[in-house]
């Protein structure tokens, strides 16, 4: 196995590796491969493979974060929690009432170019096999479309809906291997249109309690219950 550019200058001047040391190589599809640092040549570290294996820290579940638009940098550190708690992708997605505009393709290309890098190195820092991926922002009707076709649940946290005990059944509805989406409000949650659309195309409105959170706090509350949850599905 080979390593070059970044990992590189990672592996020899920021932990300073040493030929001879053994660490844990993740290749961003699920497989774990224990290595030992056989030399550094000509901008690349050769690796002596030990053992090869699948990893076991993803989630039994496919979360995909539908995160309305939040405003400055929020979306970073959504980004980077988003991953820490097991999300598989993230998808930016223009509401009604975000204040956040993304209208400017250039602009977009490189932030989400940033983001994929955030992505990336949450994943790194918390032992994930698997990268999670962050799409393009999308408008609501887009991103309701595509979950209605990719996903077995729809879950959509709205501060009036009512009930918790609805609530709970749903999200222990969630089984193994399902396909969940998460939509998330921006600052100003979502607008009565947005509910309306969520609802004809199958989501299932739940409530996150009798608090109003903000958008970036709702996003954690949802992916870290999932996470409790799918660590103990059979």
């Amino acid at each position: 196995m080979v390593l070059d550019g970044g990992e590189y200058n990672h592996l020899k001047n920021v932990l300073r590796k040493q030929v001879g040391d053994t660490l844990l190589i993740c290749d961003g599809e699920g497989h774990e491969f224990d290595c030992r640092i056989a030399a550094y040549e000509n901008g690349q570290v050769i690796f002596d493979i030990l053992e090869t294996r699948d990893g076991n820290t993803e989630l039994g579940i496919s979360v995909t974060l539908y995160q309305g638009l939040p405003k400055k940098d929020k979306l970073e550190w959504i980004i980077e929690k988003a991953v820490e708690l097991g999300a598989a992708r993230v998808v930016p997605v223009s509401c009604a009432r975000s204040i956040a505009k993304w209208d400017d393709p250039a602009r977009e290309e490189k932030k989400v170019k940033r983001f994929q890098a955030i992505a990336e190195a949450a994943s790194k820092q918390c032992g994930r096999g698997v990268i999670p991926t962050v799409g393009s922002v999308v408008s609501f009707a887009e991103a309701m479309k595509e979950a209605k076709a990719e996903s077995d649940v729809i879950l959509f946290p709205y501060e009036n809906a009512e009930g918790m005990q609805a609530t709970e059944a749903v999200m222990k509805s969630i089984k193994k291997r399902d396909k969940v989406a998460v939509f998330i409000g921006p600052e100003g949650g979502f607008a009565p249109e947005e509910v309306t659309l969520a609802e004809q195309n199958g989501a299932k409105v739940i409530s996150l309690g009798r608090r109003i959170l903000r958008t970036e706090t709702a996003a954690m509350a949802v992916l870290s219950h999932l996470m409790i949850q799918a660590e103990t599905l059979e």
